[in-house]
């Protein structure tokens, strides 16, 4: 859209020049035209807008229609269940915090505080005064020689190719300016991850994009090398993802380039599709001595493993080969059903795995009856747009938070759901040369930092309102829920938690998670 807009320019200058020396009646009327096409030229030239920069002109009916959306679309503002694009309440959050714009309200709460599922915390008559110092969380103290610690709030996997070389370099630097960590996604580690110096989470899926031969085996020299880099401070091996659980990752042709072909080691003119399952390990025992040969040729950094839950028997059996080797991985960083993606089957986004917080739940309660979970870091992988957010899911039994969305729209995604298409009008999950250049990275990176920045304060803020020191002092009875119009409960009642070693000394088990115990294998998933 930019270049027409461009050769229209020069058309219509032309055309004056010509009508002017030819003394074409009527060639006068031209000049109507001209502040249409000095805002057009200001749209292109400005940095902020994105919409503005790939589509002058026309881009400003998008700000119209979100202007009166409110008054002529009420589903926009309706609280969104977790598997549909954030509301417009969240999306401000972002947006202003981002912008450093002024993100109080008038007029009190903005919703119904007697509507069942209504959320919140109590406050304490004593609030303290919580450092954002104390907002980071130490991981690899027990099995890793290089403790990272890490922010309560991180950038979650988006891999280059699934996002453009903008969007990468822009999440990438925000993460250097505000000290967070970046995950890289399971595409690999691209210059663009690289090239502002922000401390990379390397994530490694079934592909082992980056540490990969040519006919997709793990590649333990290359692998060595990779995540030797200063930049990469933790490794985290992808098991499965929220989006499309049991299902490769997909990276659609349409944004395969002879960049990203090169850099993941594949053929170009086709969909780029992982494997469902890794080829180095087949059962719990192989997933943890794989582990540790990660830590270990790393030089020693915090390891772990990433997925979504699914068949719980098969969790307890990697809990039992922590057990049975003594092999722990430094964190697990647990996925939701309802987690976005670039490109994904409809009937995995919908139909196939644990919600985050199920899964959240499960893994705390697994690990704590395993007797491991003090040494093991839970990473939640979804949806953590705001300080509540953050809050809520250190009472789940995350320890800190990766998001992707509220990132994501940070630098300009305005969710128009054309990620698989190659299509994004904001050139955040696009490959298209045209559309990429409109995302300026040295506006957006500042935004990634300021919307980071605030959306942690704000936790470390409900944090000492309830009259704590910490992230780590959160506990399940802090965060209340109504559940029936005249029923609160808080969490320490709808999500009791398991004791430490309470599966192995088989006390008083709930009866469905003894028979899934017993039948758990450290020699077999499934």
């Amino acid at each position: 859209m930019r270049r027409e807009f461009i050769a229209s320019i020069f058309v219509i200058l032309l055309l004056t020049i010509i009508g002017a020396l030819a003394h074409i009646p009527g060639w006068k009327y031209l000049f109507i035209l001209y502040p249409f096409l000095f805002l057009g030229l200001y749209d292109i030239l400005q940095k902020k807008r994105t919409i503005l920069r790939n589509f002058p002109l026309i881009g400003h009916f998008r700000y119209l229609f979100e202007l009166i959306r409110p008054e002529i679309n009420q589903y926009f503002i309706e609280s969104n269940t977790d598997g549909r694009p954030l509301n417009r309440e969240q999306r401000s959050v972002i947006y202003q915090r981002a912008k450093k714009q002024l993100d109080t309200l008038p007029f009190g709460t903005q919703r119904d505080v007697y509507e069942v599922g209504h959320e919140w915390v109590n406050h304490s008559l004593a609030p303290k005064k919580v450092e954002l110092s104390s907002m980071r969380v130490p991981i690899g103290q027990y099995s890793a020689k290089k403790v990272y610690h890490a922010s309560i709030l991180n950038i979650s996997a988006m891999s280059y190719g699934s996002l453009s070389k903008n969007a990468v370099e822009s999440l990438n630097w925000g993460a250097k300016i505000g000290n967070f960590a970046h995950n890289t996604g399971e595409g690999g580690l691209s210059p663009y991850h690289l090239k502002h110096g922000g401390d990379l989470i390397w994530q490694i899926g079934t592909g082992y994009f980056s540490a990969r031969t040519s006919d997709g085996k793990f590649d333990e020299g290359l692998y060595r090398e990779n995540s030797q880099r200063e930049q990469v401070k933790m490794i985290e091996l992808k098991l499965s993802q929220g989006a499309k659980p049991g299902h490769g990752g997909i990276l659609p042709a349409a944004k395969v380039t002879a960049e990203i072909a090169k850099i993941r080691n594949v053929p170009m003119g086709q969909d780029v599709i992982s494997p469902p399952a890794h080829t180095t390990f087949h059962n719990p025992i192989g997933l943890l001595e794989f582990i540790a040969k990660l830590r270990d040729l790393s030089g020693g950094k915090p390891t772990g493993f990433k997925l979504c839950i699914g068949r719980r028997r098969e969790f307890y059996s990697i809990c039992k080969a922590m057990i049975q080797t003594g092999i722990l991985p430094d964190f697990i960083a647990v996925d939701g059903g309802e987690g976005g993606t670039g490109a994904a089957p409809l009937e995995f986004s919908n139909s196939i795995g644990s919600p985050l917080f199920e899964g959240l739940i499960f893994v705390d309660n697994a690990l704590r009856g395993s007797g491991v979970r003090d040494k093991i870091k839970i990473i939640s992988s979804g949806k953590a747009i705001t300080g509540f957010d953050i809050v809520k899911h250190l009472g789940l039994g995350s320890d800190l938070c990766n998001s992707a969305r509220a990132m994501m729209i940070s630098i300009g995604c305005i969710q128009a759901l054309r990620c698989n298409t190659n299509k994004c009008p904001t050139g955040v999950a696009t490959n298209d040369p045209e559309l990429v250049r409109g995302l300026d990275v040295g506006n957006k990176k500042d935004r990634v930092a300021s919307y980071h920045f605030e959306t942690v304060e704000s936790a470390a803020e409900i944090i000492g309102a309830i009259g704590l020191t910490g992230p780590e002092k959160v506990r399940p009875y802090h965060i209340m829920r109504r559940v029936r119009p005249s029923v609160v409960k808080d969490y320490s009642e709808l999500f009791p938690k398991m004791e430490h070693e309470q599966l192995i000394h088989d006390r008083d088990i709930p009866p469905k998670d003894r028979i899934l115990w017993n039948l758990a294998s450290a020699d077999k998933f499934a």
